[in-house]
């Protein structure tokens, strides 16, 4: 890909330069991940494309432009995008209730006490709506969150697991037997629910979900190398994935030559689920920041993605005010959630450089993008090390690539 001088679009070679020797000198040279790539995008231009250390470290296979990650989360905006193109098409609606489409969620109630099989429930207060799956409002869970005996059931049967073994048909049966965690709407936790989306999406559309992430979006877009595994043709440039050590350093977690990722998988997450690269995560990016369109293809309106990239937590809140569970990709200080992003309130309350309404995602495996649509900025950080919240290399990101503004302020904007 083309990459411009950083000053033809307002940023600091050397400053640049200097974000490359922080994730060198940090986390490279020191064994805490096995590569870095970093790609800034401004006024539409590369102007920063970097790649340093390994994709695969034991094979010692130098890092690509066109390596293949496992992006986990970073699956959500996708899921998200598909959900809201059929809002637009008038087949769903943000505010129907979900057991409109799954009737045996109808009766859910709220965990009150018990274990899986003796579960005591209260009565929600409101019913779960789509929007609730949006914005993680919806009271499911994640295995991982590790705070109840409802976690727990939802580790026993690996829901939300993209290697896993079952069907999203199975988790939607299952979770009609657990109960929720909280009403619908009352707080914000991190969840299966974007996997339910997926599954809306494929029931709705009458198009199987990976099918439909493939005709309407990642083929428009361009995005050739992004999907739900890794094709054999493509394996020698999938990367290897580690899992951080109480020592600092890594071991290996996946193989990329032995992963679930290289065969089709019977779990489609549309949360955690696809493999892309940099590039194809641009075009994504792109797409949002263009409001919805990108090189002639339109997949949303820009008013709908306004809508998506809009703090929708009640009260205009923080995710400090509402969130319950142990874990997410992003930290809570000035920051809201929309409709499959967090969302900065508050630059002043992240203690960090940025633009109110900005928003961004992670993945599992630190993989990282935000989008500044005042600045008309994209970002997107790959590597592969679990977990994602042991290092603080996203808050430098954001420190290090504002630190490289040289314009003047544009009073346009």
């Amino acid at each position: 890909m083309s990459v411009v001088s950083p000053e033809s679009v307002g940023l600091s070679s050397s400053r640049l330069q200097h974000l490359d020797r922080h994730l060198r000198q940090r986390y490279l040279d020191t064994g805490r991940l096995p590569g870095a790539l970093a790609l800034v995008a401004r006024r539409g231009e590369i102007a920063h494309f970097s790649v340093q250390g390994h994709m695969d470290v034991e094979r010692a296979r130098p890092l690509q432009q066109d390596t293949i990650f496992r992006i986990y989360s970073m699956t959500k905006p996708v899921t998200s995008v598909a959900m809201m193109m059929l809002v637009e098409e008038g087949l769903i609606a943000l505010d129907d209730p979900v057991h409109r489409y799954i009737p045996q969620w109808r009766n859910l109630g709220v965990y009150e006490a018990g274990v899986a099989g003796a579960f005591r429930t209260r009565p929600v207060t409101a019913p779960m709506r789509i929007v609730d799956l949006m914005r993680h409002t919806s009271g499911l869970t994640y295995g991982l969150q590790q705070r109840t005996n409802v976690d727990a059931a939802y580790r026993k049967f690996g829901w939300g697991d993209p290697n896993g073994s079952g069907t999203l048909e199975e988790m939607i049966e299952g979770l009609a037997k657990l109960p929720l965690e909280a009403s619908p709407g009352e707080v914000w936790t991190y969840s299966v629910s974007t996997d339910v989306l997926g599954y809306l999406v494929g029931k709705v559309s009458g198009v199987p979900f990976d099918e439909f992430v493939r005709q309407r979006i990642s083929a428009p877009l361009g995005m050739v190398d992004t999907d739900f595994h890794v094709p054999a043709a493509k394996a020698s440039r999938f990367a290897a994935c580690y899992l951080a050590t109480p020592e600092g350093g890594m071991k290996l977690q996946d193989d990329p030559q032995a992963s679930p990722f290289l065969r089709a998988p019977t779990f489609v997450s549309g949360g955690a689920g696809l493999v892309s690269t940099a590039a194809d995560y641009l075009r994504f990016c792109r797409m949002l920041l263009n409001g919805g369109e990108l090189e002639g293809t339109r997949l949303l309106s820009r008013k709908t993605v306004e809508l998506m990239t809009t703090n929708h937590l009640a009260g205009g809140k923080d995710l400090t005010d509402v969130c319950v569970g142990l874990f997410s990709e992003v930290a809570f200080s000035g920051v809201g959630f929309g409709l499959g992003f967090a969302v900065t309130t508050s630059p002043a309350r992240c203690l960090l450089p940025g633009s109110a309404g900005d928003y961004s995602w992670g993945g599992m495996a630190s993989t990282y993008f935000w989008i500044d649509p005042r600045e008309q900025l994209i970002v997107i950080f790959m590597t592969q090390l679990i977990p994602s919240t042991l290092y603080n290399v996203r808050r430098e990101l954001r420190t290090l690539v504002y630190s490289a503004f040289a314009d003047p302020p544009s009073f346009a904007a």
